[in-house]
This record gives C-alpha cells, sequence and structure tokens, in this order.
C-alpha cells in the first residue's frame, strides 16, 4: 500500500474517498481513532491508502479535482 493523501481535513478525507470509490478504486484511511490520544481535538493527520498499482491513477483524480496528493 502506498500514502495517498495526508491532512487533518476531514471535508478532504471524505471528498476524496468519495471521488476514488466513484472510479472503483479502494482506499483504506488510517489514523482515524488516533483522535483518542490526542483528546479529540483534531491536530493528527489522517492517512488515506491506496494499493501501489491504484497509485498513480488515484494520484491523477485527486489532482483532477483540486486535491494535492501527497508525493
Amino acid at each position: 500500500m502506498k500514502e495517498l493523501l495526508r491532512t487533518a481535513d476531514p471535508t478532504a478525507i471524505a471528498f476524496a474517498k468519495a471521488l476514488l470509490r466513484g472510479e472503483g478504486i479502494e482506499v483504506f484511511e488510517m489514523d482515524v481513532h488516533m483522535s483518542i490520544l490526542e483528546g479529540s481535538i483534531g491536530v493528527l493527520p489522517r492517512r488515506l491508502m491506496v494499493i501501489d498499482r491504484d497509485h498513480f491513477q488515484a494520484a491523477a483524480i485527486l489532482r483532477d479535482n483540486g486535491i494535492d496528493p501527497a508525493r
């Protein structure tokens, strides 16, 4: 798996997931439950992961829709 996006913005995560799932690309969200450790203040970023073979296409989809993917 490769990291596709890292952000603390929950709306960007939701938008990216909707875009990718609409294109048939499965995404896995990591660090969702870190808010328990941080005290629910939302400062730790979440990561979206995709399988290696989908990374190039997924990054292109995000860029086309105004989201800067992780490098």
